[in-house]
């Protein structure tokens, strides 16, 4: 399936959309892994709006950004991180609200493992 993310960047007065890797499962099949994915897939855009030059395979940290999970007006849910960076939304995705928060909360909880060195954030 593909999607989309829509990124604001702090301190830019435009938003810019990019693609995000397709993943091979529908969002209400996803595992703890594809929301994982979509989230590595959000901050990696981000990071590269901000350091087009910067390696675009470094490590990401899932951890030390705000998000919630809203309903889309047109249908399904979307998913909103922040952080210092600025800010990033991806949908909308056909899954329950609540299946989906769970399932960030699992990978938010996964990622409390100090990071890295080389991690992004």
């Amino acid at each position: 399936m593909e999607f989309s993310v829509d990124i604001w960047l702090r301190g830019e007065v435009h938003a810019t959309t990019s693609p995000l890797p397709p993943l091979a499962r529908a969002p209400r099949a996803w595992t703890v892994g594809d929301v994982a994915e979509v989230l590595t897939s959000m901050l990696r855009a981000m990071d590269l709006a901000k350091n087009p030059d910067a390696d675009p395979e470094r490590p990401i940290a899932l951890r030390g950004f705000s998000w919630i999970v809203s309903p889309f007006e047109a249908g399904g849910v979307v998913i909103a991180i922040e952080l210092s960076l600025g800010a990033a939304v991806a949908g909308p995705f056909d899954i329950a609200e609540g299946e989906l928060t769970r399932l960030i909360q699992g990978v938010v909880d996964a990622g409390r493992v100090p990071p890295s060195a080389q991690t992004v954030h």
